[in-house]
């Protein structure tokens, strides 16, 4: 098994790559990817370089790269290197050369149709779809040149890698066929270009989804071709959704920034995202990033596909918020308030403040503050029946409004807090019982059946406007 601290003891450092294609929206499965090979790299001072895999011109578009980068700065992911694989056409075209000329690349100039055909072939044969060129073996002629798709000959061997998260993982070479590695000098494909990639960059480890393990062995042959030294692999579980099929949009899931753009916190994502697939041996769930550096291992990272699910998300970013300081959680909270209540929030951080601390608890994500707090702008519509505490009568309600409205009448403006409030009306709530009389102040002051405790509320709306409210309610009640 490898031993990362000895690695680090002996003089190695860890460099490894986040290597998205930018031709859709950042999306979990590709942050959590990042995530890890960030973490492995910061666990032993090491680098992690991005590079942008874009050779695919009719897809890729800097929109979609821009739209990556800021999911990564939000997460707070920071890499040390930047790359462009369309900027890198000339060092690809070098090797592309250079193994044709060694005679161990070779122009396969079958059809399109005829590979297609042969394929078709196979899987109705239920064979491994590959393809053995017989003009490797021949001598060329100019008819034959820069003609076709090029490729390296394949092999009859095991192609055999040791995992780090599966253990040995090997292949029969005869089932991988003579890979190709180029459409023509100038179009390097997929494989190819990482390796290349992967060699030059002096990558020592390559942390990505298991789904990238029917490449390895090809990419295994690129790299013996081109005699570079191979890096260490680890192949992680790929996100499914509830049911167990491919995470999609139906199971909850949605692109990084639309995350942000509905008020999840970074770091929740972060602890999240990281335990979709590994976990620290405990039962321990909230974990930070710079506890996360101290403990991550790719040893406890599981096989099987690991669940994605919505609710347990929500419950990290509940709890994260709960926690955060107020004041810096205020000032992330503003960019998700109404024109209305931005306003409010510029000519008044204190009340704000005292908004915020207030709905803290009833927060799933930031963007939920703009419905939760519409009640302190507009009283919303309620029925009388709302107002009677279980059992108690509308003519008892009524005696209690009236009551409230004497004792708070008396309270001075300057010093209405909500633990003036409280004492103010406590003993009269006590004698009548608490939920008598605390309920109706509630609902008179909310509209609402769930709402935060009243005092706090009263607090927020000021003197004037809790009397206002407690009169409608009496007048609610009369009709």
């Amino acid at each position: 098994m490898f031993n990362l601290f000895k690695f680090i003891r002996l003089g190695g450092r860890t460099k490894v790559r986040f290597p998205p294609s930018p031709t859709g929206p950042f999306h979990i499965g590709s942050a959590r990817t990042a995530l890890f090979n960030y973490i492995f790299a910061r666990q032993s001072n090491g680098k992690l370089i991005f590079r942008s895999e874009d050779t695919d011109k009719e897809r890729s578009t800097k929109e979609f790269e821009e739209d990556i980068l800021d999911g990564l700065d939000w997460l707070g992911i920071k890499y040390d290197e930047f790359y462009r694989q369309s900027e890198r056409t000339e060092i690809y075209k070098k090797y592309i050369k250079k193994l044709l000329r060694e005679k161990k690349a070779f122009y396969c100039n079958h059809t399109k149709e005829e590979l297609e055909e042969e394929k078709n072939k196979q899987m109705a044969n239920k064979e491994a779809p590959r393809h053995i060129c017989e003009h490797k073996h021949e001598i060329r002629n100019s008819k034959f040149e820069n003609k076709g798709i090029i490729r390296i000959k394949g092999t009859n061997e095991k192609i055999k890698f040791n995992d780090m998260v599966r253990g040995g993982i090997e292949f029969e070479g005869n089932t991988i066929g003579d890979v190709s590695i180029a459409k023509n000098l100038d179009t390097p494909l997929y494989n190819f270009a990482v390796v290349v990639d992967d060699w030059k960059m002096k990558i020592t480890h390559v942390i990505r989804g298991e789904d990238g393990i029917p490449n390895t062995p090809k990419q295994i042959l690129i790299q013996k071709a081109l005699g570079a030294k191979p890096p260490k692999y680890a192949h992680i579980p790929l996100i499914l959704g509830s049911d167990k099929s491919k995470l999609s949009k139906r199971h909850g899931a949605t692109s990084i920034n639309e995350y942000k753009r509905v008020g999840y916190l970074p770091e929740a994502l972060v602890n999240f995202m990281v335990l979709l697939g590994w976990n620290p041996g405990d039962n321990k769930e909230i974990i930070s990033i710079k506890e996360l550096i101290k403990i991550f291992s790719l040893s406890k990272v599981q096989k099987g596909g690991a669940v994605f699910n919505i609710e347990k998300l929500n419950w990290f970013n509940k709890e994260y918020i709960k926690t955060k300081n107020t004041k810096k959680l205020t000032t992330e909270v503003i960019q998700y308030l109404n024109t209305e209540q931005k306003k409010l929030a510029e000519n008044n951080s204190e009340k704000w403040e005292k908004i915020v601390e207030l709905e803290k608890e009833r927060l799933t994500t930031l963007s939920d503050i703009n419905k939760n707090v519409d009640f302190i702008f507009k009283l919303p519509p309620y029925q009388a029946t709302s107002l009677v505490w279980k059992k108690d009568t509308r003519e008892n309600t009524q005696e209690h409004l009236d009551k409230l409205i004497g004792l708070l009448s008396k309270a001075k403006s300057s010093s209405f807090s909500k633990e003036n409030i409280k004492k103010a009306v406590w003993e009269y709530a006590e004698k009548e019982g608490r939920g008598n009389v605390l309920w109706p102040l509630r609902v008179s002051l909310t509209g609402l059946e769930k709402s935060p405790e009243p005092f706090a509320v009263a607090e927020i709306l000021g003197k004037e406007e809790c009397l206002k409210r407690l009169n409608y309610a009496k007048e609610i009640l009369s009709k």
